[in-house]
């Protein structure tokens, strides 16, 4: 075999090596669309979770543990959602409380929220709206904290329905630390329970021979 001839085989089976290998550039774009892929799965996970917390809201050590990645990671994702969400074609934004993100609706939303709230002022209230209209009818004026302490759960969604139908209002501000709004019952909530003055509310249960006052009932 001539030498000009194996040049020219090496070079064939050169060119066909070389066409079998993927180029770094094309390598590196599939593994950037793939992480693209990973990240925007794991933000629209972080939007489900937040829908889903409601009023309890998320923190990103929360979000990071359920999602197996960084709290760092996490909390990129949150801040993220919120610059998305701050978008005016939007109705609901992230607020940040503490550690804590929740989704609350924008404030040009409210005007109506509260006509449709109105709409059903007739309908019976959940048992969530008795118990939180309960514990301020018997502890008012009282303090969105004082309500969740007492409930166990976040009141902030229920105390802006029972608002929007005027069934509450807000009474002032505590002195604790921060100056809480406190809440009381309104002359609508009287005449929706047909009572002319809150002493016609049931005592509540005597639950000293058990070493417990009847704050303890909710």
């Amino acid at each position: 075999m001539s030498e000009n001839r194996i040049e020219e085989d090496n070079a064939v089976f050169l060119d066909a090596d070389y066409d079998d290998e993927e180029p770094a550039e094309e390598k590196e774009t599939d593994l950037q669309a793939e992480q693209e892929a990973i990240d925007e799965q794991l933000r629209a996970a972080a939007e489900g979770l937040l829908f889903l917390t409601g009023d309890e809201g998320i923190t990103a050590g929360m979000l990071a543990e359920v999602l197996e990645i960084s709290e760092e990671k996490a909390e990129n994702l949150l801040e993220g959602l919120q610059v998305y969400y701050l978008n005016d074609a939007r109705g609901i934004e992230i607020a940040r409380y503490g550690r804590t993100y929740k989704f609350l609706s924008k404030a040009f939303v409210h005007p109506y929220a509260k006509k449709l709230f109105q709409l059903g002022k007739t309908s019976v209230l959940s048992q969530a709206a008795l118990e939180t209209l309960a514990i301020i009818a018997y502890k008012q004026p009282i303090t969105r904290a004082e309500i969740e302490e007492i409930r166990g759960v976040g009141a902030e969604m229920m105390l802006r329905k029972l608002l929007a139908r005027n069934l509450i209002k807000e009474d002032g501000r505590s002195e604790a630390p921060g100056r809480p709004i406190l809440y009381a019952v309104t002359e609508e909530f009287m005449d929706a329970f047909q009572m002319l003055s809150l002493e016609e509310l049931p005592e509540l249960p005597d639950f000293a021979g058990d070493g417990e006052g009847s704050d303890e009932l909710f």
